[in-house]
């Protein structure tokens, strides 16, 4: 059966001084706990991952289990420049008791196509009886993994897909081509949910969803009931709210203001939006939620 699974990329919350704020990322965890999405991605791209320690690591992924295991699959983000440190993430992951990881390619440092593969090998083994999603984003981490190298993976124990970010639908459908048909691909454009799973994917990894789950839900449901007129208007509202907070977590931030989920800041440098950019915040935020 096709799929259209939203997983939902989340923000980590952090007070102005760039502490962490520990009761703030609960009640994020919660707010996406009641959006209905299929999952949650916690410590990725939009959890601002780079700049979490591996303490903090710990409490976030203990408070990420608590809130949702049981409402929605939790996938932990463990990817690090090294497979040593991947490992290590993950270790401490499953003993908490997340049974479903991603990791970013190592990052950096230019990296072949085997050192990929020793890297995600070892992090294949910490897994254990888990599953783990290759995340492939170059635009960030430098390293491309061509279909053929995603092959290569797909066979290591445990790898069931790949989390696909900034790359084209004809890369997807380049994927999709080579790899096993059980193997789940996801794209990470909050836009492109019903073009992605088109191409062949499963669904899509989404921050702008944290915020405004409404439209999200909406175009998965006419995608699955193949109604377009369903699909046009909650397509046009999904491009509206990924159009002005995309990928930008301050914004992302300043809408769970707007909701008074939490009073949250970036630690990592992202400019704060300005005060027409907050209007506008506020502006799709009560238009869709």
């Amino acid at each position: 059966m096709t799929r259209y699974d939203i997983l939902t990329a989340v923000p980590t919350a952090f007070h102005r001084d760039g502490t962490l704020d520990l009761e703030g990322s609960r009640a994020i965890f919660r707010f996406v706990g009641r959006s209905g999405n299929e999952g949650a991605f916690v410590l990725g791209t939009t959890g601002e991952f780079p700049a979490v320690d591996a303490g903090e690591f710990s409490v976030l992924v203990e408070a990420a289990l608590a809130e949702l295991a049981g409402r929605m699959r939790v996938i932990v983000h463990v990817g690090q420049p090294s497979a040593f440190e991947a490992v290590r993430l993950t270790s401490i992951a499953r003993e908490l008791g997340a049974t479903e990881f991603a990791a970013l390619t190592p990052y950096y440092l230019p990296a072949t196509d085997d050192s990929i593969f020793e890297y995600y090998r070892a992090v294949s083994e910490a897994v254990g009886d888990g599953r783990l999603y290759v995340y492939i984003y170059p635009a960030r981490s430098g390293n491309p993994v061509s279909p053929e190298l995603l092959v290569r993976l797909a066979g290591l124990p445990n790898v069931v897909g790949a989390k696909i970010s900034e790359l084209s639908l004809d890369d997807i459908a380049a994927y999709r081509a080579a790899v096993p048909a059980d193997f789940e691909l996801y794209t990470g454009a909050d836009r492109d949910l019903i073009a992605a799973v088109g191409v062949g994917a499963q669904g899509v990894v989404s921050g702008v969803s944290s915020v405004t789950p409404k439209p999200f839900r909406a175009l998965a449901d006419a995608g699955r009931a193949r109604d377009a007129a369903a699909i046009s208007a909650a397509q046009t509202a999904v491009d509206e709210v990924a159009t002005l907070i995309g990928g930008d977590m301050a914004r992302m931030k300043e809408a769970y203001r707007v909701l008074d989920v939490v009073d949250t800041h970036c630690r990592m440098a992202i400019a704060e939006p300005t005060d027409a950019e907050r209007a506008e915040v506020a502006r799709v935020v009560a238009a869709h939620s």
